[in-house]
């Protein structure tokens, strides 16, 4: 009799489960997530330029065609002690964990409980005696296992969103390895330049001041008047503070390598003179594959935005639906320590665990409204960020493009004024004219070789800039597979 009706008992905690599985689906039916709204699309490959052939991610190492061994420590000395790359190797570290607990929620959990409580019964309490009104020990040991099934995907959706945003946030390590190099090298660059200037402020104020003595020469001959006297005089403090600027622009450069490499003012008088080789670094190939924009890690980076976005949708939507867990359990309660290891402490049991959402007050919705405007952003971010990156790199084509001629007018111009200085030194030694007249053209030399300066590091400056625009090398060579870009996806014109 017992036994029939203990089967009796266990066929109705079966229905009994079975109901419970059914009311819930029934109940699920009736609580469903809002329409799914219609989202931006995001821009089609082929209306930027970004449909040609797949390319590598660019190698490090192309900061050595400046052919500089300080700069190439300079680098290699901020990719290894920049604060920012750290804070950003920081952050992808955290995004990995992340998605490491997210991976371990698809798993079954497990976990051992076990207590002793040292404890006073009640007279009157429900406890059999002789335990009523007396003290004892109440133990109890066991296992427990959980299992979320994730029937609709919940999980596995939070998952791949951690997943990739730890890809994401490699992108930015690669990003930020990226400018931090662009930035080291245009600052070395600018610190040839204002080297490069202060020498011509250092050659232009010694001028100035054999001009002062010429003029007082000239005047105590009764060749000049005070008028000549002052203007001479009033050029020489301007030359002294072009003179000042100069070096005082050399130190902010230096300055400001010493805070890309990650060093102090005591890195300060470890930085020289740079020895670049300005017109040999970076060359540009005649024609750029525009795809090469796709490798650029802001793009990459924009992009796994969206698919990280649209995982938080699809997981915010499994909300709506039950959330069913198995759980399980064995151990052993007893009353009084020496009772806990008898036969007769056992015990075991399991099932499901349904929980469904009915009433939150509109949570769940409004969590879904703003995933959803999330995804949105991360369309427009991205689709922003392709527009800058193909305006950037047309902006620097451009750029080149313009310094490139002025330079050609501004050698003419330099040839010109050298070749007047050069006859004004002739004229002067025939005693057809002054010495005044001869440093008067070097004056136009210094000037006109000062502006070339800035042309030619200007050059190397938009070089840069162009290569932190399409994500590190020119060079298209690294494309996956064996086919070349098409050539209608070519980026410019032949580049002079």
């Amino acid at each position: 009799m017992s036994k029939q009706y203990y089967q009796l008992t266990t066929y109705q905690s079966l229905l009994s489960i079975a109901s419970v599985l059914l009311g819930s689906l029934v109940l699920a039916g009736c609580v469903l997530p809002p329409k799914e709204s219609a989202h931006p699309g995001s821009l089609e490959s082929n209306r930027v330029g970004l449909s040609g052939v797949a390319v590598e991610p660019a190698p490090d190492g192309w900061w050595n065609s400046f052919d500089d061994p300080q700069l190439d420590r300079l680098i290699l000395a901020g990719l290894k002690d920049s604060p920012s790359l750290a804070d950003a190797q920081a952050r992808l570290a955290d995004a990995v964990a992340r998605a490491q607990i997210a991976q371990s929620k698809l798993l079954p959990s497990a976990s051992l409980d076990t207590s002793a409580l040292y404890q006073r019964a009640p007279q009157n309490y429900i406890i059999p005696p002789p335990l009523a009104g007396h003290t004892f020990a109440m133990a109890q040991a066991g296992a427990s296992l959980s299992w979320d099934l994730d029937f609709w995907g919940r999980q596995s959706n939070a998952v791949h969103r951690a997943q990739t945003l730890s890809q994401s946030a490699a992108m930015d390590v690669e990003n930020a390895k990226l400018m931090l190099a662009s930035a080291i090298a245009q600052s070395y660059i600018e610190l040839h330049r204002e080297n490069a200037l202060a020498d011509i402020a250092e050659r232009s104020a010694a001028q100035r001041e054999n001009i002062l003595a010429i003029t007082r020469r000239r005047i105590a001959a009764g060749l000049d008047t005070k008028l000549e006297l002052r203007q001479a005089e009033g050029q020489l403090p301007q030359a002294h503070v072009a003179r000042d600027q100069a070096h005082a622009a050399a130190d902010l450069a230096v300055h400001q390598l010493a805070v890309l490499t990650g060093q102090g003012a005591d890195g300060y008088t470890l930085i020289q003179r740079p020895s670049l080789n300005l017109d040999a670094a970076l060359p540009i190939p005649t024609a750029l594959p525009i795809n090469l924009l796709a490798r650029r890690p802001d793009v990459l980076a924009a992009r796994l935005g969206i698919q990280a976005a649209d995982s938080q949708r699809l997981s915010d939507k499994a909300a709506f639906y039950p959330d069913i867990n198995i759980k399980a359990l064995v151990g052993l309660a007893a009353f009084g320590l020496h009772n806990l290891v008898q036969g007769d402490a056992s015990g075991y049991g399991a099932g499901p665990l349904i929980s469904l959402p009915l009433f939150d007050g509109g949570r769940l919705k409004a969590q879904y409204m703003s995933s959803e405007a999330k995804l949105d952003s991360a369309i427009d971010s991205y689709n922003d960020t392709v527009l800058r990156a193909v305006q950037q790199t047309a902006d620097q084509l451009t750029r080149i493009d313009a310094l490139a001629r002025e330079r050609v007018e501004q050698q003419q111009t330099l040839e010109a004024n050298e070749a007047a200085y050069k006859l004004a030194e002739e004229r002067y030694r025939a005693g057809l004219a002054s010495y005044l007249a001869v440093l008067n053209a070097e004056t136009q030399v210094l000037a006109a070789r000062q502006s070339m300066i800035d042309i030619v590091a200007n050059q190397a400056l938009a070089r840069v800039t162009l290569l932190l625009a399409i994500g590190g090398s020119f060079d298209a060579r690294a494309a996956r597979g064996s086919r070349s870009p098409n050539s209608d996806q070519v980026l410019t014109r032949a580049i002079p």
